[in-house]
């Protein structure tokens, strides 16, 4: 999949461009589709996981960067002016969805549609927490909306309350440092989805949840998280993890977006801005994500 013009990746593991050419014996796409590769290139196709359509938990995973393909080659991902996947790990982009705002979907669009679907959190009437509204919590919320389930942000600080109730959507915003407004929402949660990867206390998000309600940890702290086991067997409540999700769910997630009208809130950047992003991003000044243009501007750089 050489990259055109329009060629859209957030990251090394976000791309969005057309199908320029394909091997003989590919039956799913045709020259001028358009195609999208997100976190993973490779798998070994026959273990327990892989029959289940969950690639994603291959213990021979191959991730779409930085990692070692079949062909003992080391994969680069999208920072270049072409890949070549196979057909298995590419899915069909939409045409009605921007290949730039669409593009982040392909990791933070799959990883948090993919626990609202294993877990159920995904119908109406339900009550969603979101804890932490960045690059993935800003989606999820838009997804649990779409859903049709109420959606409140629970956040460390007050400032984006008024970004998340105005501009996305959700129905109401906890700041958890507020005790008051903690104990007003004790036992309302069916589920919370927790995209925090700073140190930070999970035992007062589970007293947010109804009895057997679900906490699904998508961040991942650099040191373990302090877990009394009390609070989760009192409820019959669930700590889980997800990552990312298997070919046929993000096909799935990527087909819902579209539908709904579901993008990445994005700063379209040239190649030649990449060193003043990481700059941004280091002091978290981007809402949600940087999204590089490589195909009208790599050959400039």
């Amino acid at each position: 999949m050489p990259i055109p013009d329009n060629y859209a990746p957030s990251n090394r593991h976000e791309i969005v461009g057309l199908v320029t050419e394909t091997g003989r014996n590919v039956t799913k796409f045709k020259v001028g589709d358009r195609a999208a590769v997100g976190c993973l290139v490779g798998s070994c196709r026959s273990c327990d996981s892989c029959v289940r359509n969950l690639e994603n938990y291959c213990p021979k995973l191959v991730f779409t960067y930085n990692s070692l393909d079949v062909d003992g080659t080391v994969t680069y991902g999208g920072y270049s002016d072409w890949i070549v996947v196979n057909e298995h790990f590419v899915v069909k982009f939409p045409e009605n969805l921007a290949m730039d705002k669409g593009a982040p979907l392909l990791c933070a669009g799959i990883t948090v549609y993919s626990p609202m679907k294993n877990f159920g959190l995904d119908g109406p009437g339900k009550h969603l927490g979101v804890v932490g509204l960045g690059g993935l919590g800003h989606v999820a919320v838009k997804f649990g909306k779409a859903f049709g389930m109420k959606v409140t942000v629970i956040s460390s600080s007050p400032k984006k309350k008024e970004e998340a109730i105005e501009r996305l959507g959700a129905d109401a915003y906890i700041v958890s440092s507020d005790a008051g407004q903690m104990q007003a929402a004790m036992g309302t949660m069916d589920g919370i989805i927790n995209t925090v990867s700073a140190k930070h206390d999970v035992v007062p998000l589970i007293f947010l949840l109804k009895t057997q309600g679900k906490i699904i940890m998508l961040g991942a702290p650099e040191h373990p998280l302090e877990l009394p086991v009390f609070p989760l067997i009192g409820g019959g409540k669930i700590l889980a993890g997800s990552c990312i999700g298997g070919m046929k769910e993000t096909q799935e997630m990527i087909d819902f977006a579209a539908k709904h009208n579901i993008t990445a809130d994005i700063e379209l950047i040239g190649a030649d801005y990449v060193n003043e992003a990481i700059e941004r991003l280091e002091k978290a000044d981007v809402r949600y994500r940087f999204v590089i243009d490589v195909g009208n501007t790599w050959t400039a750089v």
